[in-house]
């Protein structure tokens, strides 16, 4: 995949409803330029695929779309085995992805297993603008235990969130360590929140207010963690309802999980 291709990328994600940008195909091909691919039929991009490697720790396969004319082909899964060669052949150990229902059994018939569940929530609601904002706290307080919640060094897409979307985040920093974080992006249907990092229910609800407050979307979409103890029940208090499912999948020797029960939201399926 070249940038080129950035335009065939966002008609296959809108053929599939999903919330990406511009912007997002272009942090993909940024991180890993020869790590992207599309599938071609007779020179139409009718596939894509892409993956991001964190500090070698791992990486992440994400973006998996086909055409709706051309599923059930085995693209999806030719475009995977591609994917993983090239992963493979950069010395990753361990690959990352989170699975649809559909998905599932296509990624476990390529040695990928499950890790936990996730679920997304979606809020539609009635907004005011509202005046731009600057972050709230520290990024690099929040950087700072980002690398021990994910499990590798994820700085460089986090601080490119910043940039673009400096309202969302947000860093609580009590007199120690920091108590928890967001990011968010602004996608090309809703607001999306994500990582949602929180060590207690109190600053939990703290952070997602905030993040309300700070977004003028009409539609905002959360990936939460299923196992969190507090995370579904303070969305369903703001009004968010249950969209789908997901599954947090991997495939090698999951060396570093993370913290994931300091996980609220995760940033992406696209990026973990």
């Amino acid at each position: 995949m070249t940038r080129l291709d950035v335009p065939d990328g966002m008609r296959l994600k809108e053929l599939a409803n999903w919330n990406q940008t511009e912007q997002d195909w272009q942090l993909f091909l940024s991180a890993n330029p020869q790590g992207c691919f599309v599938a071609e039929v007779h020179g139409r991009v009718v596939g894509t695929v892409t993956t991001m490697i964190y500090e070698n720790r791992f990486a992440w396969v994400g973006m998996v779309l086909v055409e709706p004319e051309f599923r059930k082909r085995g693209i999806g899964s030719a475009l995977l085995e591609r994917a993983i060669k090239h992963l493979e052949s950069r010395g990753i150990a361990c690959m990352k992805l989170d699975a649809t229902p559909q998905g599932k059994p296509v990624y476990q018939k390529l040695g990928f297993v499950s890790e936990y569940e996730i679920e997304r929530w979606r809020l539609k609601r009635s907004v005011k603008p509202i005046k731009p904002c600057t972050a709230s706290g520290k990024v690099e307080d929040a950087l700072y235990i980002d690398r021990e919640v994910f499990g590798a060094d994820r700085s460089a897409l986090l601080k490119a969130l910043s940039q673009s979307a400096p309202e969302f985040v947000r860093v609580l920093t009590p007199p120690t360590d920091p108590a928890g974080y967001t990011f968010g992006r602004h996608g090309s249907h809703s607001d999306h929140l994500g990582p949602w990092i929180a060590y207690g229910q109190g600053p939990a609800a703290e952070l997602l207010a905030a993040f309300l407050a700070r977004s003028s979307r009409e539609v905002v979409v959360v990936d939460c963690l299923a196992a969190n103890p507090w995370a579904r029940g303070l969305l369903e208090a703001n009004g968010f309802e249950f969209a789908r499912p997901l599954t947090r999948m991997y495939r090698g020797e999951n060396k570093y999980p993370g913290r994931p029960e300091a996980v609220c939201a995760v940033l992406g399926p696209e990026f973990g």
